[in-house]
Order: structure tokens, then C-alpha cells, then sequence
């Protein structure tokens, strides 16, 4: 989808943006909506379908899906990132929804943005607290969100070495 918004300066500034629905065959879909520059269809749909997949191997009753908008966000002002991230929700409110699809903080977006979708998608929708997850606690957010994917990761690697004898003390790890 074309968001079209004016900048702080006047200007008008034109980003695409982007929502994939994967599966959901295992109950609503969910996935994150990153802000970056180099994000483009093929790489949303394969992360789509890694939703997909990482739910299913935990078990997790959701399908996958994603979504992005190609920009800059360090570059754009906050009253920019709300313009923006109210356009595309704009664009997109019909495709998600509580029971289809519900997004989440990724790469450049965080529970502010989430606050800002949930407020835009209730314009339509009515008051939809369910909409999306990762927004601020004040809203009905998780403590605890904001680590939780790193805690997440040491969980599992401690694991993972848990099943062949060994400890994380003393290890490195490259993690992408």
C-alpha cells in the first residue's frame, strides 16, 4: 500500500508498505511490522512464513503473517512515525483484526506504535484493546515485553546445551 503523509517541513513523503497473511490454519494470524529501509515484499512473505513456523513449533495457536513499511524511521520525527504508522493502519484496517491477524513490534517499531495502531483500528473497528500485542502496559500491554524475546533466546539455548551435558558459562555465541 501507497502512505502518503506530510513531514514536519510541508513536504509530502510517499512510503510503501506492506502486509502478508501466511496461514491460519492454526488459529489468527500474527506477526510483527518492522520500519526500515531495505524492507520489500519477498523478505515480509518469507518472514510471514517463518510466523508460521515458529508458531506451530511452539505450539502456539496463530498462523503467520507480517508486515512493513520501507523507511527510515531514525530519520523521521515522532509526529512523522505517528502520521505514518496511522496512514498504513488506514490502509490495512480491513485486512487485519482480532480473530485474522494481529500484529506486533518488530525492527524499528515498539509499543508506542502499537498504541498508535490500536487507537487508528478503533476509529473503525470500535475500541479493539486485542488488536495488536507489545503496546505500552497502560494500554494492556505485558511487563516484561521488552526483554522477553532476549530472555526467550537464553531460555533456549540453555536448553538446547542442557540436552548435550553443557553449561553457557565459559561459551560464545554469534546470534543473528
Amino acid at each position: 500500500v501507497e502512505c502518503r503523509i506530510p513531514k514536519d517541513d510541508g513536504s509530502l513523503a510517499s512510503f510503501v508498505g506492506f502486509r502478508v497473511q501466511h496461514d491460519n490454519a492454526r488459529g489468527p494470524m500474527k506477526g510483527g511490522i518492522r520500519y526500515h529501509p531495505e524492507v520489500e515484499p519477498d523478505e515480509v512473505n518469507a518472514l510471514a512464513q517463518l510466523m508460521t513456523w515458529k508458531t506451530a513449533v511452539a505450539d502456539i495457536p496463530y498462523g503467520g503473517a507480517k508486515g512493513g513499511i520501507g523507511c527510515s524511521p531514525g530519520e523521521l520525527s515522532l509526529s512523522e512515525l505517528e502520521r505514518l504508522t496511522r496512514v498504513f493502519t488506514q490502509k490495512i484496517h480491513d485486512l487485519i483484526g482480532v480473530h485474522t491477524d494481529i500484529p506486533a513490534p518488530d525492527m524499528g517499531t515498539n509499543a508506542q506504535t502499537m498504541a498508535w495502531i490500536l487507537d487508528e483500528y478503533s476509529k473503525f473497528h470500535g475500541y479493539s484493546p486485542a488488536i495488536v500485542t507489545g503496546k505500552p502496559i497502560d494500554l494492556g500491554g505485558s511487563l516484561g515485553r521488552e526483554a522477553a524475546t532476549g530472555r526467550g533466546v537464553v531460555f533456549a539455548t540453555e536448553a538446547l546445551l542442557n540436552e548435550y551435558g553443557k553449561t553457557i558459562s565459559g561459551l560464545k555465541f554469534a546470534i543473528q
